[in-house]
This record gives structure tokens, C-alpha cells and sequence, in this order.
């Protein structure tokens, strides 16, 4: 027991030490850093500093033992010490179905696949003036007046057979996201002829600056922060991030949270993914106030895969299935009847069609019946030819495969599995999918991440949704559409709240086109308080799913109030989460502390929303104190309009707000006060600001909070 515990003490990893702002004047990062490392080790500490950050933060990645990472924490001017870990990526119709075609007037990061026409620079002039970033050029990489700024990040310097050593996207995920957000217009867009029309980003006047931080084993924390570093520095106007880890973690130790701090400080929205945990309850990945946190819907068309048996019975099921057999049957057999007994399998195995659980020899060129939704490669490696999967997940994503495949429900997967069972030659042909109406969009996907709040519970997040199911966008030549497919595509669709994210940037930079002046937070504002209501009947977990509502692009751009906030707020607001004097000097860079008039609660946060959590069966009151700033007509008259339910009181002081000019600011409290019962773990109400013409809308939540692990 002596030997494994002294050898993990001394396991060197990566960490992240982080320290706040950068100092001002001259600063030389690598020296300083290198020195409080030499205090530290008591050796040369060159070889263990991987990076520094210094551009527009503090901080620097180095080499530590456990042991010594712990001794860095306690010095002087060192705000959080923590692993390098590693965040996931979280992996066109969609414009149109939210009231926002290519005909709406509009003014003038990741990695990416240049050469897609989505990126085409024509009509575009060089650079704007403030732009002081950089493209690293290689063989296989160059940037023109539309990608204007292309880097790529790797601390440990271990590169992969699998990526390019450049900006360029290798596994598609940064182009499909890029061209979302900012793509040109594309004729004729398809996925092997699948969403056939035009594709168009949400912006696509606007200029794309590409950091790449994913490779083949994930997106590092260390690379995470470099790229803010630059970002920030280099004057981009608003930041997109589809990545996240599986779950939340406290402000100062989330890379996220760190950099969108410092871009907030700088005038820089972060617009980031909610997360792919869902449905589980306070799933949710990215959650700090101060970003734009996006939830995944659905849009108003879904792909449909049928089934024809030898029978003639036709069965729908979802999947994106690109393949036409123009009909040709085909054997047809039971995973369950096919069992891999060489590899020890038997059939209460291989009727899942897991990875080699399947006999080849029984399998090979037929269509297998599966009894749950996978990855399709158990039948694909036994040399299948399709595969029907049968099972109770939900249906609402289509996904690709590597052979045709068609995901159905229970009742339609036993349909088949009589059918097999009444004849000696079974057999079967799977379509080539159709885009049909989805008649019931949108509705938060059952993958889309979940409130409430892990961290802050009574900030409600996510703080809106926006169309993240069957996204048809642009893609890398460097891989095929789907895992196991040898063709190549210039366009894919999946799904995520990695591809809702860019929608909701778009939407930002929309707003932002017209607003150049206003804060993140009044960007913010405007995109949740004019979202679309969502049913709460067609989404059972309401505001933890969805947020304020749907993203409407088209009437952010004239909200009427926002609900503006800065870094004085948020720094109130991180005193009264119990952050100390020093963390909080280290971060704004001087010498502000706590105190009574600084030493704010969540609930006095001028945040769009309004969140309360309770115990079961019991009354509790919270007071919010908020400030909204009058954008729309100069002079104008708002009346509060509360729409509540039962077990939720809300009371509004004052009722009525009166403006004289535009930019005006006027101040108000809301008194709520909610009795959860104990048969129910939320109830849902909202603030409307009303003046005739903007409809200013605030959720209003009150739910059973968590339990703690205290």
C-alpha cells in the first residue's frame, strides 16, 4: 500500500494556474512564470512551463506533481489551481424556420475547412482596422478577407496521425458550426440530395476568425484559455464556443467561465452550448451569468427512413439513411438468431447487434432486426448490409449510420419481428430517408443538457433554446458524413447543442450589427426577453429546458427594455456567492473587496430572468431588485403584466415605468412568493413589460431545490 500511494503523490500532470487580470504595464509573462515555478520545484523550471497567458489575462499551463500544484495554489497572487483537463465538442432550414431568411436586412471559432463556398470572400474588403490577429499559414491552410484570423492551439505538442497540424478541420464539427453562425449563401446545398435548397448562415457579412482547440482526444482546458487569450486581444466582437464538460464546475476552476469573464470585460459576448446530458435534471455544462448558454430544439422538418418488408408492410422510423437501394430486397435476420458463438456471444447478446457480437457468417448481406439503438457498427463489421433497430428512446433526432438503418419504436420493431418469425425467407429493403413537416417544432431535444442551475441554482439556465436537430451545414473534405461511410460531402447534418449554439452567436452579432455600443449583457437581454413562449405541455421540464424560449433573430434587434449589467454586477454578484477579497482583486485587477454595499445576492443580479428554489411544502419569499434600460421609443409608458399560476404570487413595485428619453434607466422590485407542493417540483410564471408595441417578457421559476452533498 506504501508503494502506489508515494508514486501517485509524485504523478506529474498539466495544470492551469490561473491569476486573474493582466498586470498592467510592461510584463514579461515567461519570466515571472518561470520564476514563482522555481520557487516552487527549488530546480530550473524552463522544461515544466507549457504556455503563459498574457495577452489579455494572467495565468500559465505547467508540468506539476499533485503535491507541488497544491504548494502554487497558496502563493501570493495565484487565484485557482487546477488539472488540464479536457471538454467534448457538443456535437440551411433552420434560419428560415425561425422567421429569418436570407432576404432580412443585415449589417455589415473554431477550426475550419477553408475552402468551403460557405467561406468564399468575394464582395468582401480587407480586414477591418482594429483587427490585430494573425493566420497561421501552412501547406495546407490560408485565409482571405472572409476568414480573416486562423490559429491553432496544442500544449503538449502531441499531434495525431488523425489531425492536420494547422487551423484546418479535420473531423468537420468547426466548419459546420462556422458556416452556421457566418456561412455565405450556397446554392443547392444537399446532403446526398437530404435538405436540398440553399444554405446561409445567420450573418453572413460577417468575418470569421478560427481558433482551433479540438483534436482526435478532445478540446484541452490549457488550449481552451490560450485561444480567449487571443481572441480577446485580437478585438474579435463576439465569441462561439460549442464545447463543454459532461457537467459544471465552479466558476474560477471552468476555463469557459475564466475567459468569457475577461471577454465580458472587454465588450465580448460569449455564446456557448448548454450541453448533450440531457434529459438528466441540472445536466447543464456551461452556466456562468456572464455568457449566453443555449439549449438544442428541433425545427419545423424531420427525416423519416421506411422499411418495406417482403410482405409489403412499410414501417417508418428516423434515421439519416443516404443510401438508395431503389427498393432491392434483401435477406433479412434476427441479431438474436445470429449470436457470435466463437466469440462467446449467445443470442441474449447479439440480439442488441453490439460490436462483434454477430456471427459474419450468418449475417453477411442481409438487413439485421436490432433490440436497441446503436452505433450500427456490430452489424457493419459483420459485413451486414443494413440493420433496423427497434427500442423506446426518443425519436426526435435523426442520426447517421454507417450502413442504412432505420430506428424504430416498439410497437412497429415487433411488427417486423412477427414478420420474420411467419416465414422461411424474410425479407426487407431500407429507403432512402425523406425530409417530411415536423408539425410539432420546436421542442427542446431529449439530448439537450438541463436546469437547474448546478452552480448558481437561483440563476436560471439555460438562458434560451435555438435550433440544434438536423442541422444541414457546411462540412470538411477531410472526412466522410458519418463514421464508416467512404464518401465524402460537402455539406452533413447532425445534431447538438453545439450546432444551436452558432445560431444563437449569429443572432448576437445580428444584434450587435445594429447596437455596436451595447454591453454583452444588453445583447443578452434582448435575445432572451423577446424569445418565442414555449409549450410547457410539449416540454415537460419547462424553463430547465428552455430557457426564456426560441430564439427570434428578427425582433431581438428591437427589444424596447434591456436589462443591462457589467462587471461591477457581476463581481457584487460573486461576493455574495462567498468568493474572497483576493480571488476577486486578482480577476478585476484592483484592489475592490466585499463589503455591505458590494455584497450582493443572486437575486439582486440584473439578469433577465428570475429563479427561486424552495423546499417542498414550504412558503418562501425572495426579493429581486432589477434595472431596465429603455432602447425603443424615447418617450414611452410600460405596465407590468404578470402571468402566474397557482402556488406562485408575484408582486411588481412599480407596477407602471414612465420614460422621458432614450437610454433612460428605471428601477423596480419584484416580491415573490412560492409554495412548491410537494407533488410537483416547479411552477412556471412570467413578467411581461408592456407598452403596446414590446412585449419585454421574464420567466419566472420557482422549483424544489437540488439536494447538496453537504
Amino acid at each position: 500500500m506504501y508503494g502506489p500511494a508515494l508514486l501517485a503523490s509524485f504523478t506529474i500532470g498539466e495544470y492551469i494556474v490561473y491569476m486573474g487580470d493582466r498586470p498592467t504595464g510592461k510584463f514579461s509573462a515567461t519570466s515571472f512564470h518561470t520564476s514563482m515555478l522555481h520557487q516552487v520545484l527549488g530546480r530550473s523550471a524552463s522544461d515544466h512551463l507549457l504556455h503563459s497567458y498574457h495577452r489579455s489575462f494572467n495565468g500559465f499551463v505547467a508540468k506539476l506533481t499533485h503535491d507541488e500544484a497544491q504548494r502554487l495554489k497558496g502563493m501570493q497572487g495565484v487565484m485557482s489551481v487546477f488539472p488540464n483537463g479536457k471538454k467534448q465538442l457538443h456535437t440551411t432550414r433552420s434560419w428560415d424556420f425561425m422567421g429569418f431568411s436570407e432576404h432580412v436586412k443585415r449589417a455589415t471559432t473554431e477550426r475550419i475547412w477553408p475552402e468551403s463556398q460557405s467561406f468564399s470572400d468575394e464582395n468582401f474588403g480587407p480586414p477591418p482596422k482594429k483587427w490585430k490577429g494573425s493566420c497561421q499559414t501552412s501547406s495546407n491552410f490560408t485565409c482571405n478577407n472572409k476568414i480573416i484570423g486562423a490559429k491553432f492551439y496544442r500544449s503538449d505538442k502531441k499531434f495525431s496521425p488523425f489531425d492536420f497540424k494547422s487551423p484546418r478541420d479535420s473531423e468537420g464539427h468547426g466548419t459546420h458550426t462556422s458556416s452556421t453562425a457566418a456561412g455565405g449563401l450556397v446554392s443547392k446545398a444537399s446532403l446526398f440530395g437530404l435538405g436540398f435548397g440553399t444554405a446561409i448562415g445567420g450573418v453572413p457579412s460577417a468575418r470569421i476568425a478560427v481558433y482551433k482547440i479540438c483534436w482526435f482526444d478532445g478540446c484541452a482546458d490549457a488550449d481552451i484559455l490560450a485561444a480567449f487569450d487571443d481572441a480577446i486581444a485580437d478585438g474579435v466582437d463576439i465569441i462561439s464556443i460549442s464545447v463543454g464538460s459532461f457537467s459544471a464546475v465552479n466558476y474560477f476552476e471552468d476555463t469557459i467561465a475564466i475567459g468569457s469573464f475577461h471577454a465580458m470585460k472587454k465588450g465580448i459576448l460569449t455564446s456557448n452550448s448548454a450541453g448533450n446530458s440531457g434529459p438528466d435534471a441540472a445536466s447543464l455544462a456551461n452556466v456562468a451569468p456572464w455568457t449566453l448558454s443555449v439549449a438544442a430544439s428541433t425545427i419545423d422538418r424531420k427525416f423519416v427512413t421506411r422499411v418495406k418488408l417482403g410482405n409489403g408492410e412499410v414501417y417508418a422510423g428516423i434515421s439519416i439513411n443516404t443510401i438508395d437501394y431503389k427498393g432491392k430486397m434483401l435477406p433479412l435476420i434476427y441479431g438474436g438468431d445470429a449470436p457470435n458463438r466463437t466469440g462467446g456471444y449467445q443470442g441474449s447478446n447479439s440480439r442488441f447487434c453490439s460490436l462483434g457480437s454477430l456471427d459474419e457468417k450468418l449475417v453477411q448481406g442481409k438487413i439485421v432486426l436490432c433490440d436497441e439503438l446503436n452505433d450500427g457498427f456490430g452489424a457493419a463489421t459483420a459485413r451486414a448490409v443494413g440493420s433496423v433497430m427497434q427500442g423506446n428512446d426518443d425519436r426526435d433526432v435523426a442520426y447517421s449510420f454507417p450502413l442504412p438503418n432505420s430506428y424504430l419504436d416498439l410497437y412497429d420493431g415487433s411488427k417486423i419481428a412477427s414478420y420474420l418469425n411467419s416465414t422461411s425467407i424474410p425479407t426487407a429493403t431500407i429507403l432512402k430517408s425523406t425530409a417530411e413537416k415536423n408539425e410539432f417544432a420546436p421542442v427542446v431535444a431529449s439530448f439537450s443538457s438541463r436546469g437547474p442551475n448546478p452552480i448558481t441554482n437561483d440563476i436560471l439556465k439555460p438562458d434560451l433554446t435555438a435550433p440544434g436537430v438536423d442541422i444541414l451545414a457546411s462540412w470538411t473534405q477531410a472526412s466522410s458524413p458519418s463514421e464508416g461511410d467512404p464518401r465524402i460531402s460537402p455539406f452533413n447534418i447532425i445534431s447538438g447543442t453545439s450546432m444551436s449554439c452558432p445560431h444563437a452567436t449569429a443572432a448576437a452579432a445580428y444584434v450587435r450589427s445594429f447596437y455596436p455600443s451595447w454591453s454583452p449583457a444588453a445583447i443578452k437581454s434582448a435575445l432572451m426577453t423577446t424569445a418565442t413562449p414555449m409549450s410547457v405541455e410539449a416540454n415537460s421540464d419547462a424553463e430547465f429546458a428552455y430557457g426564456s424560449g426560441h430564439l427570434n433573430p428578427s425582433m431581438a434587434v428591437n427589444p424596447g427594455l434591456v436589462y443591462d449589467a457589467g462587471e461591477l454586477d457581476y463581481v457584487k454578484f460573486l461576493c455574495g456567492q462567498g468568493y474572497s477579497d483576493k480571488n476577486l482583486s486578482l480577476v478585476t485587477g484592483d484592489n475592490r473587496s466585499c463589503s455591505k454595499a458590494t455584497n450582493a445576492t443572486v437575486w439582486d443580479l440584473n439578469y433577465p430572468s428570475f429563479a427561486l428554489s424552495t423546499k417542498p411544502g414550504n412558503n418562501t419569499t425572495r426579493i429581486f431588485h432589477r434595472t431596465v434600460t429603455n432602447v425603443g421609443s424615447a418617450v414611452s409608458t410600460y405596465r407590468a403584466v404578470v402571468y402566474t399560476r397557482p402556488g406562485l404570487m408575484i408582486k411588481v413595485q412599480p407596477s407602471v415605468l414612465y420614460f422621458k428619453s432614450l437610454y433612460q434607466k428605471q428601477s423596480f422590485v419584484v416580491t415573490v412568493t412560492a409554495n412548491v407542493g410537494k407533488s410537483v417540483n416547479m411552477i412556471s410564471a412570467s413578467l411581461v413589460w408592456d407598452d403596446g408595441v414590446h412585449h419585454v417578457r421574464s420567466p419566472v421559476v420557482a422549483f424544489v431545490a437540488p439536494p447538496t452533498n453537504d
